[in-house]
């Protein structure tokens, strides 16, 4: 009679630790928040459900999506880039205007400004790790030169806020199956923005869970000082985790620019803030330390099912960021509540 108790025992021990593992999951909130979310525009629009706008939801997602990962990866490692905004738009820019100004290869345009783009990373990074300033202000600076930067040399180049058209140059075609281009998947339109977001997602995983480099980032959130004692190069983990939202930041460029050939340079100011929101809604915490890549997508998908439910349900768009900020809130506190619960079991 003991055996069969025994391993009674064991089922019951077995299932609390799997409770007690999923319970301190950073996304649990996130991906409880997202069901909701879908159930309830799924009984209010009933447009919702259609795979065409089930694929602009996901089109929505991704472009939020494919910074949101760097993002999150950066706040897991203790810091902010209020920057990432304006940086997308500097990509495009770059690309856009060396193109047509040197009458080169559309690619040669997309080399260019994936070199001084990371280079953006690195000054972010580097200016951090060596004045000790906190990354709000040397960010918050980033953005304010590259603001000016962006409207400057586009009116001084093409003499007005948008560039000039380079969807007939060589090599626009190619560059535009890379980063705009459609694939039809079961009769359904989808964006290749998406095949990104999902690829992008799925490396900021394997890496925070299964290399060297992702402990380094938890330690170096979790604490510096103590991180940098147990032998974690510090600096050069932050460097790198800007460079990665700059080299994100690259790929959210050149698919603006491709997919309206022409880009205006007051774009992308206010983006920060969805990026961080995205994170802080998939259970990456504002003091760092803790978070997940799959926490950002799934907060990336609530604010494109809110986007677009918004518009299927036909409600004032206006109310997209009261539901954004409410959002927020809401997930900011389920996630505390998670962590304490799952701490509490320990």
């Amino acid at each position: 009679m003991s055996a069969p108790s025994t391993a009674s025992a064991g089922e019951r021990t077995g299932g609390r630790t799997y409770l007690r593992r999923l319970a301190g999951r950073p996304e649990l909130g996130a991906v409880v928040g997202a069901a909701a979310v879908f159930l309830f525009f799924s009984m209010v629009a009933e447009s919702f459900l259609q795979a065409s706008s089930l694929s602009t939801v996901l089109y929505a997602s991704s472009t939020i999506g494919i910074m949101a990962v760097p993002v999150a990866l950066l706040m897991i490692g203790g810091e902010f880039d209020l920057s990432a905004g304006v940086m997308v738009t500097s990509s495009s820019l770059i690309s856009s205007m060396f193109s047509y100004q040197m009458t080169a290869n559309v690619w040669v345009g997309v080399g260019v400004s994936l070199l001084t783009t990371l280079a953006i990373g690195f000054f972010n990074g580097f200016m951090l790790t060596r004045t000790k300033l906190p990354s709000f202000i040397i960010t918050l600076g980033t953005f304010l030169m590259l603001t000016g930067l962006n409207l400057g040399f586009t009116k001084l180049i093409s003499g007005t806020v948008s560039t000039k058209t380079i969807g007939d140059m060589e090599g626009f075609d190619s560059a535009r199956a890379v980063f705009a281009s459609h694939l039809t998947v079961g009769g359904v339109d989808l964006q290749v923005t998406i095949l990104w977001w999902f690829a992008l997602v799925a490396l900021a995983t394997w890496v925070l869970l299964r290399t060297r480099a992702g402990n380094w980032i938890f330690a170096v959130g979790g604490g510096a000082d103590a991180a940098r004692a147990v032998g974690v190069p510090v600096n050069r983990t932050k460097i790198g985790l800007y460079m990665a939202v700059a080299f994100c930041a690259w790929i959210s460029g050149q698919h603006l620019l491709m997919s309206y050939d022409v880009v205006q340079s007051g774009e992308g100011v206010g983006n920060e803030f969805l990026y961080i929101i995205a994170a802080v809604i998939g259970g990456c915490l504002m003091t760092g330390g803790y978070g997940s890549a799959v926490g950002s997508a799934v907060g990336a998908f609530i604010f494109g099912m809110t986007s677009k439910g918004i518009v299927y349900a036909q409600w004032n768009p206006d109310w997209f960021k009261f539901f954004l900020g409410a959002m927020l809130l809401l997930a900011t506190l389920l996630n505390a509540w998670v962590r304490k619960r799952a701490e509490a079991s320990k």
